[in-house]
């Protein structure tokens, strides 16, 4: 499918830069999705610790409900812990088309509280952290900005747009600055 094959450019430049990635303890962080039709592909869970993805390493979320903390998904994987939150920055936003969560702790800090941030008490993968992300559209600059800290989420960092190139280009320029 061309939409992995755009993704797996930009996946792979984001493991080589260590912003997707496997933890010492064999946790693997971040994931990656874009906009197919009217749902979207996304990385699916732990496949950060993996160096190059397939299209067995995607599925594709078809349904979801914040308010019921649910995901229908099909594909051979299981959908990333953070599908409700790339979800709603889709549903915020019709431009949209990719969304990059990356993990990078000096950048982390450096953005944190200065770009649109989410607060501190709300946690990764959560309803209450999809309800954050429409409390950021509608409080911040964030759809301009188009990037964002997850301040209870150490090293959590999101990015989106029109396309997988303006999505990663964000983060490489977030990394330069």
């Amino acid at each position: 499918m061309e939409l992995i094959k755009e993704l797996n450019i930009w996946r792979d430049k984001l493991y080589n830069l260590k912003l997707l990635g496997v933890t010492k303890e064999g946790i693997g962080y971040g994931n990656i999705s874009c906009r197919y039709k009217d749902h979207f592909i996304i990385s699916g869970s732990g496949t950060g610790k993996l160096k190059h993805l397939t299209n067995e390493h995607y599925t594709t979320v078809i349904n979801y409900s914040v308010e019921e903390n649910t995901l229908t998904a099909v594909g051979p994987v299981i959908a990333s812990s953070e599908s409700l939150t790339h979800a709603m920055i889709y549903k915020n936003q019709s431009t949209v088309n990719a969304v990059f969560h990356v993990h990078h702790f000096a950048l982390w800090k450096k953005l944190l509280n200065k770009i649109p941030t989410t607060r501190a008490n709300v946690t990764y993968g959560t309803p209450a952290m999809a309800n954050e992300i429409v409390r950021l559209f509608k409080e911040t600059n964030l759809a301009s900005e188009k990037i964002f800290v997850m301040a209870g989420h150490q090293e959590g960092i999101v990015s989106f747009g029109k396309d997988v190139n303006e999505a990663g280009n964000i983060l490489l320029a977030a990394l330069n600055t």
